[in-house]
């Protein structure tokens, strides 16, 4: 091997150490892949490296998700995950690092839809069982248990039509190929101000205080409703303790940015930014409520 040649294999191999890679198990346009692509750039200002996102699609998050649990556990390869990606079969191939993002999800509607409120929407859907259809990012999926939820405490039946993300969702729902979709909101605000959507409520137990005019589910006709999609990084499981502790600094660091804040909140997130022990109680008291929800309504994970 020449010296020039040498050098450049010296040079790609630190260049590749200096990378911090992201996987974001579902498709473009999605709520997980709009957070991590806002943080990815202060991230790697603070880390003195470069950030990249990779989107890694399928099988409901499962496959970005398995790529992460068989990386390094050397802290460089991190998985931006939801509801859907971390089950109780597999949350043990992990280590939580921090929760992103715990926001309502906005229940949101093609133009096409007459219905102007939650109690319309009920009110059509049991005139028309079976025949409004709802889109999510897969079964599983926080978009499609938030929905299930709704149908059970509504009483409704609604039509289930899952896709690889919430992105590929919003495209159908724009094109009124779906009726409905129960959504991150930073996937469809810009669509709703646009007047090309629209949103009837929120999934949280109060209003969003990035929404502050639209109701709840709870308050508009389904009392005791209640649901939140989350977004939360993870590394592999054996990564050591002190990777896991100075990737959350670097993370909360990243989100107590009062820029990247107010960037957030105009897409429609609060930034949490929690402990490592914190995040990993959040998850299992998640995994608890939905795993009962799937076992009630006969869904099983994929």
């Amino acid at each position: 091997m020449t010296f020039l040649a040498a050098l450049l294999a010296l040079f790609v191999s630190a260049s590749a150490l200096s990378q911090t890679r992201i996987i974001v198990p579902f498709p473009p346009g999605g709520g997980a892949d709009a957070l991590a692509r806002l943080m990815a750039p202060k991230l790697s200002e603070i880390r003195q490296e470069q950030v990249i996102i990779e989107n890694k699609p399928g099988a409901s998050g499962h496959i970005g998700a398995d790529l992460v649990a068989q990386s390094n556990a050397d802290g460089k390869t991190l998985l931006m995950s939801s509801t859907a990606s971390l089950t109780e079969k597999n949350v043990h191939q992990f280590a939580p690092v921090t929760l992103v993002s715990a926001s309502p999800y906005v229940v949101t509607t093609s133009t096409k839809v007459k219905a102007e409120n939650i109690k319309d929407l009920i009110t059509y859907a049991r005139a028309n069982p079976g025949k409004l259809t709802f889109g999510s990012s897969g079964t599983g999926a926080a978009s499609h248990l938030s929905a299930e939820l709704f149908k059970s405490m509504a009483k409704v039946d609604l039509l289930h039509v899952p896709y690889k993300g919430t992105g590929q969702a919003v495209t159908d729902l724009l094109a009124g190929q779906i009726d409905l979709l129960f959504a991150p909101s930073q996937s469809v605000i810009q669509h709703v101000r646009a007047g090309k959507l629209k949103a009837l409520a929120t999934t949280g137990a109060k209003r969003a205080e990035t929404l502050p005019d639209l109701p709840t589910v709870a308050e508009a006709g389904v009392p005791g409703y209640e649901a939140v999609g989350w977004f939360g990084l993870l590394a592999p499981a054996a990564t050591p303790k002190e990777v896991v502790f100075k990737l959350n600094r670097d993370f909360v660091a990243v989100m107590a940015n009062k820029d990247l804040r107010r960037r957030a909140s105009d897409l429609g997130a609060d930034l949490v930014g929690d402990t490592p022990d914190e995040f990993a109680r959040f998850i299992r008291d998640d995994q608890a409520k939905w795993a009962k929800l799937m076992r009630d309504v006969g869904i099983k994970p994929e």
